[in-house]
């Protein structure tokens, strides 16, 4: 059975089973699991309800409840204040949370581990061709969206713009807000993460109205956003992209779906995994960009460049792939 929920509290779990759990000194092995996202208009949380779908139909008697959230940094949050049991976050993310730095700075949540890969996002950044915007310099001054607030887009683009003393006048708000804002005239862009060399659904919708311009990276920006945050990379987005762009860098980093040790047993890790594994059908439904996706390979490949899995994550994804 599958239930959503866009409320931002925990799916409950029964107090008896969370206080065998305690009585044994375990995590609780949840029946009832609660799933953080990202927005609703996202394609990230089409991803996500056909992966609660995949788990509820790989281990049996369980119930997803899938959320609605701010993204990567809530995520976290969330995990760490024990609301989820799962939630999305980009690399960078994972990589500070673990460590203590950027937005957790003196915070770490050292236990935060990931149980598998889904995908590569890049951060768009768009701005309408009336705004004259052509590069990120050009922000400063203007009524700019940087991202849900709590996301990894928001996390990077004010870090980058901060660096660069780009003082955008900053206005916050969902997917949906900054969307109607672009199209009323109130602000002339935003920030957001999407597939890889693709277009996601919200700025298709958004150039049906409004003629856009994607902004790229320069050298000097890219080396320097390389070197603050762990975990950002880069890669070119082809010319064409939208009508009348040109090739250009733009951050790209990995996307997981991410647990804590302190949460979350073994046992239900490697479920959660081969659950993921043997039904990629449904992912491929919703996502038809992961056709050719090797998820199995993809998990070792980043448990060996270095991102911590939970162990019994790691079990699964090792078994799948004959280690």
């Amino acid at each position: 059975m599958f239930k959503r929920k866009t409320i931002g509290s925990r799916g409950p779990i029964g107090t008896a089973v969370a206080l065998s759990a305690l009585l044994v000194g375990g995590a609780v092995s949840a029946k009832d699991l609660t799933m953080g996202t990202t927005s609703p208009t996202s394609s990230h949380f089409t991803i996500s309800v056909a992966m609660s779908k995949a788990i509820e139909t790989g281990m049996e008697d369980t119930t997803v409840n899938v959320i609605e959230t701010g993204a990567s940094v809530d995520n976290v949050l969330r995990l760490a204040r024990d609301e989820i049991d799962l939630g999305l976050a980009t690399t960078d993310i994972l990589i500070a949370a673990r460590n203590g730095t950027g937005k957790f700075d003196g915070n770490a949540i050292s236990d935060t581990v990931a149980l598998y890969p889904y995908s590569a996002s890049v951060l768009l950044i768009a701005a309408t061709e009336a705004s004259g915007v052509t590069t990120l310099d050009d922000l400063d001054g203007k009524k700019f969206n940087p991202g849900i607030r709590g996301s990894a887009a928001e996390n990077l683009t004010t870090t980058v713009l901060s660096m660069f003393d780009i003082n955008a006048d900053l206005v916050h708000g969902a997917v949906g807000d900054a969307v109607e804002g672009i199209k009323n005239r109130q602000i002339i862009g935003y920030s957001k993460y999407g597939a890889a060399n693709s277009v996601d659904a919200t700025l298709q919708e958004l150039m049906t109205s409004t003629e856009m311009r994607l902004i790229g990276f320069s050298e000097e920006q890219e080396k320097a956003a390389t070197q603050a945050m762990e975990g950002v990379g880069f890669t070119t987005l082809p010319a064409g992209l939208i009508a009348g762009s040109e090739e250009m860098r733009v951050p790209k980093l990995n996307v997981f779906f991410l647990t804590r040790t302190g949460v979350m047993d073994d046992d239900t890790a490697y479920d959660i995994s081969r659950s993921i594994h043997q039904n990629m059908d449904l992912l491929v439904e919703a996502w038809p960009q992961l056709t050719e996706y090797d998820i199995a390979a993809d998990a070792v490949a980043t448990m060996e460049a270095g991102i911590v899995y939970h162990p019994g994550a790691a079990r699964y994804w090792k078994e799948a792939m004959g280690n």
